[in-house]
């Protein structure tokens, strides 16, 4: 159960319904995170940014590419929300997350992900040298950063223990994060 509960839209600020109404007029939906968001209308702009992050990539990374970096970040967090999210984001694209091969660019951004959550200090040389390689310093800039908002968002999602939306229940049935 959630530590922190989800707005009450008809009893919200002006503030909060304001940014709420926001929300769901630029993405269509409202998810349990949010709601628990919205009690600060400016923590949730800030990791809304996420989005904002995602556009400067779309240059450089498809959907699948960062679906696969945020799933990769999302796993080594071990928050089961992310994970769903972005399960479900590959699974309506057609792909199967246990069987999917990544494609050469892919797995360098898989990597990436992981070395940064298990120990942002020591990402290894050797996967800095390959991601220079492929791409400028704004898009390293811009991947970092998004990894850090990735990263905010699982550990809101672990410390305060938000609920699973139930639509990505369909995409976590028999799905369990792997042992530590």
């Amino acid at each position: 159960m959630s530590h922190i509960t989800p707005i009450d839209y008809d009893t919200a600020s002006e503030a909060v319904r304001a940014e709420h109404d926001r929300e769901v007029q630029l993405r269509g939906r409202m998810t349990n995170m949010k709601r628990t968001l919205l009690h600060s209308p400016v923590a949730h702009r800030i990791y809304a940014e996420w989005f904002t992050l995602r556009e400067e990539l779309r240059p450089a990374l498809d959907d699948r590419a960062v679906w696969l970096f945020c799933h990769a970040i999302s796993l080594q967090s071990r928050s089961i929300i992310p994970v769903g999210f972005f399960r479900r984001a590959l699974i309506n694209a057609g792909l199967t997350p246990e069987t999917l091969v990544p494609a050469e660019d892919e797995a360098l951004l898989i990597d990436f992900g992981k070395a940064i959550v298990r120990d942002s200090n020591t990402v290894p040389e050797e996967l800095w040298d390959r991601l220079k390689a492929r791409y400028d310093e704004p898009t390293l800039a811009n991947l970092v950063a998004f990894a850090g908002i990735m990263i905010a968002t699982a550990v809101y999602n672990n410390v305060v223990k938000v609920d699973i939306d139930p639509e990505l229940g369909p995409y976590l049935e028999g799905f369990e994060l792997p042992p530590e």
